[in-house]
């Protein structure tokens, strides 16, 4: 791609599997990458901690510019669950937007880490901090798949650090699933919402479908999540302090208009979305 250019610019990827790591720069904003279809395209990789990588160099896909769009593209991380934190996509840049893609791993396999991203439709697969970070995100009818684990499986870790900052995890109208590796063994593995990260920690689920893998109490150890009223009975939750469950007119600031101000970036982009609640 040009070292210059103005608008956004368009990389087609032809419908294929491709064995390599990419990074996004900083410089490369205003990207969309796109397949003429409804078949993925797969990135795929498997740098591991294990194999002696750092944690964001295990990637498959690092995104660094801002402005980012992909469609109908698959990133996936092979390492599998023996090798420790193996990253499928890391998201490090603002308003970063995914359409009809796959997110597959298990130990960490989204990381997401710094500015306001909006994932629709997509499908996103691991077992322990599968999804984690400090970004401000809200994740819109995408399907949830825990996989068969190692011990156990830790679907979110959300990691605000300071009260002050409006990052977050929300997923709204979403499901949450056991994949055809555990569907049938679900019953001999804990499964959890998430675990928080770090003090403030701020995950936010709402509207959405929990299916009967994920354990009464919701959570495990560390601080502070938040868990919609609608939907699985929240009645055998934790009781730590944080924890509580919220109503509608709190659940707005938490939707796509207010959380992620939406309507200022995700309208151009001509992306799909739903601003406010479902219901």
């Amino acid at each position: 791609m040009p070292h210059k250019y103005t608008g956004r610019y368009l990389i087609y990827v032809k419908t294929d599997i491709y064995k390599e790591n990419v990074i996004v720069t900083q410089q490369m904003v205003n990207i969309t990458m796109y397949v003429d279809g409804y078949k993925r395209s797969i990135v795929t990789g498997n740098k591991n901690f294990k194999d002696g990588f750092q944690l964001p160099d295990t990637a498959t896909f690092a995104i660094l510019g801002e402005g980012f769009m992909a469609q109908y593209i698959g990133f996936i991380n092979t390492a599998g669950p023996i090798k420790e934190q193996a990253v499928a996509l890391q998201v490090h840049a603002d308003r970063a937007a995914f359409l009809n893609c796959l997110m597959e791993g298990y130990h960490d396999t989204l990381y997401a880490n710094l500015g306001r991203h909006f994932f629709r439709d997509c499908q996103i697969t691991g077992t322990v901090d599968f999804i984690f970070g400090d970004a401000t995100i809200v994740f819109q009818n995408c399907n949830i798949y825990l996989r068969k684990p190692l011990k156990e499986n830790v679907l979110t870790a959300q990691s605000k650090e300071k009260n002050k900052d409006n990052t977050g995890f929300v997923l709204q109208n979403c499901n949450f699933l056991a994949d055809h590796t555990l569907e049938r063994q679900k019953g001999k593995f804990k499964s959890y919402l998430g675990r928080p990260w770090k003090l403030y920690s701020t995950t936010i689920v709402m509207e959405s479908y929990i299916g009967d893998l994920i354990l009464p109490k919701g959570l495990c150890f560390m601080l502070n999540l938040t868990i919609g009223d609608q939907g699985l009975g929240t009645s055998d939750r934790v009781t730590w302090l944080g924890y509580r469950v919220i109503k509608r007119k709190e659940a707005t600031r938490f939707t796509v208009d207010q959380f992620l101000q939406g309507e200022t970036w995700l309208t151009n982009l001509g992306v799909p979305v739903h601003f406010g609640l479902f219901t």
